[in-house]
């Protein structure tokens, strides 16, 4: 008997946690189990044939929603091609309406609801060994047979000890991110997230959880994201972790949590300051700070005590911070999404994520979807196209905004220059909203750029801001100091194989940069000449405009060592004695 389960997962460094504790958990079935893996951006064609070449007496696939429209396609070739073959599918996309999904697709014999690892385990066992003998004896389960469609009980929830750790091989994973689990659940019940419709929340032993941890950071694991729904709602089973993370430290693993950082205690964040840098990051939904929106979606948050923490994290310089918004929620119209999106900008987060409302089957505002005029698109993932208070059109002049977040904000290769305009615009939001803009009037959305055409096109949007926004400060004047600090930004990325047109003329300086490179470390450091004081540091904010410089200033910039949050090389203002 060979049972295939197959994983499609979003990007090559991903990996499937759900697929390897079936396999861990169904230990007896062990030698009958085979895991296939792929990403969305293989071809459907060369999973069909993988699949195909496994020769599968029964198949199962994992359905999220970056991979269940290849699923339905790959289900229906597959039957033309293994009629006999039971295919049985589970995960979130398809558990909510197994029954509906059956119906609208025949070639599918079943679907696991719920927790999966029981279920799969009895499942194998009944086409392994026979018993138990029937589906229906199979709690979890919504299947196909003699034509018509059987619903079993509901699975009961496993305790978290009762999983064999699925990473005992870290065969083709040294290079993926690993996923691991400390809990089960979440304790609040925001109404676009499935984890709400989970009422339990269950914790591994720590001991099993220390055990687990230190073999990720003895073989040396890049990066290790906890998948825990609210890491920090228990404090004593969070800090006992992060003590022991501190503690097994080799200075290469990196682990992610997904935390609310209104709940972290003094005592945490006493502790959390003394990490090392890069050894956590924190990922911290805010989602909306008005306060009508926060109640409808039933989110418990203490704005106020989040923002001091988030100051006092940022201000540490040793923790990646990833602050989610989500555009789309009820009552949040532009008006007050703009004001959300200022708000949580202020914070200067390492990263602030700008997402849009995912209806999904089975949460409470897919149930409410009415309540709200929520439209959104019919295939995965359902993203909002509309709501009562926000039109398409306000949705798609958000989208500039986010993707302009992403270029300018979140990639931090513009860092210096950002937070330069910061000065001049009266807010992040309008800034990122009027670039979008210029970007879509132009149509450079619909082509690839370099990093250095995204400057030169910055430029040309300060140029047109100059001569039409009269209601900023902005001048002619202003133009030599943001080439050159767009020129900073780019040597504190990289060392520039092809210098910009715009950055200043070197020939008066020959002398002095001989000088100053006395290491000759060649392609290692970088020494450019400006004409303004800036600030060498990513984490720092700029309240002012510098003033040009009577004499020229020596940045050089070290790439041998760099910031282990935004990857700057390291920048230091040289003086030639």
């Amino acid at each position: 008997m060979n049972i295939v389960l197959t994983a499609i997962n979003a990007k090559y460094i991903h990996s499937n946690p759900a697929l390897r504790n079936f396999m861990s958990y169904a230990a007896d079935c062990k030698e009958h189990l085979q895991l296939l893996e792929y990403t969305i951006n293989h071809s459907a064609d060369r999973i069909l044939e993988g699949i195909f070449r496994a020769k599968p007496d029964v198949l199962c696939f994992s359905c999220y929603i970056w991979n269940i429209s290849l699923v339905r396609n790959l289900i229906c070739e597959i039957h033309k091609l293994l009629p006999e073959t039971p295919i049985w599918l589970g995960g979130p996309e398809v558990s909510f309406e197994a029954a509906s999904f059956l119906e609208q697709h025949p070639q599918v014999t079943g679907i696991m609801c719920g927790e999966g690892e029981s279920t799969f385990h009895l499942l194998a066992q009944h086409y392994i060994y026979h018993h138990p003998q029937s589906l229906l004896d199979i709690p979890g389960l919504v299947f196909r047979q003699n034509d018509k469609l059987h619903k079993t009980e509901a699975n009961t929830t496993l305790d978290m000890d009762q999983l064999p750790f699925c990473y005992d091989s870290m065969e083709d994973l040294s290079h993926r991110i690993i996923y691991y689990e400390s809990s089960r659940g979440c304790p609040f019940r925001c109404s676009y997230c499935l984890s709400s419709l989970e009422k339990s929340l269950r914790f591994r032993n720590l001991e099993l959880v220390k055990r687990e941890l230190s073999f990720f950071v003895e073989q040396g694991v890049p990066q290790v994201k906890f998948v825990d729904r609210t890491f920090n709602c228990n404090h004593a089973h969070a800090l006992e972790i992060w003590k022991h993370l501190r503690d097994m430290d080799r200075g290469i693993t990196n682990f992610h949590f997904e935390i609310s950082a209104d709940l972290l205690t003094d005592e945490e964040l006493a502790f959390l300051e003394t990490l090392r840098p890069g050894l956590v990051q924190f990922e911290i939904g805010v989602q909306s700070t008005n306060p009508a929106t926060i109640t409808e979606i039933h989110r418990q948050m203490n704005l106020s005590r989040l923002k001091e923490v988030v100051t006092s994290i940022r201000s540490w310089r040793n923790i990646h911070m990833h602050l989610d918004l989500i555009a789309g929620l009820p009552f949040e119209d532009y008006t007050t999404f703009s004001r959300s999106f200022d708000e949580i900008f202020s914070l200067y987060p390492s990263q602030l994520q700008l997402g849009f409302l995912k209806v999904l089957k089975g949460s409470y505002m897919y149930e409410h979807a009415a309540e709200y005029d929520l439209t959104w698109h019919s295939s995965a993932p359902y993203e909002v196209l509309s709501t009562r208070w926000l039109s398409y059109d306000d949705i798609l002049r958000i989208k500039r905004v986010e993707e302009m977040l992403e270029v300018y904000y979140n990639s931090w290769q513009y860092s210096l220059t950002i937070r330069l305009l910061l000065c001049v615009y009266p807010s992040a939001f309008s800034l990122f909203q009027r670039l979008g803009d210029y970007y879509d009037r132009h149509q450079l959305f619909d082509c690839k750029h370099s990093r250095l055409a995204r400057c030169e096109i910055l430029l040309s949007f300060l140029e047109e801001e100059i001569q039409t926004n009269t209601s900023l400060a902005l001048s002619d004047t202003l133009l030599p100091m943001f080439r050159e600090s767009l020129v900073y930004d780019l040597y504190a990325r990289e060392n520039c194989k092809k210098r910009p047109d715009f950055a200043c003329d070197l020939a008066d300086y020959k002398q002095q940069l001989r000088m100053l490179d006395i290491e000759r470390k060649g392609s290692l450091r970088h020494i450019e000449v400006f004409h303004y004081p800036f600030v060498c540091s990513d984490a720092d904010m700029i309240h002012e405009l510098p003033s040009a410089s009577v004499e020229p200033l020596f940045y050089r910039f070290n790439y041998e060592q760099r910031d282990p949050l935004s990857y700057q090389a390291a920048i230091e203002h040289v003086i030639l004695t």
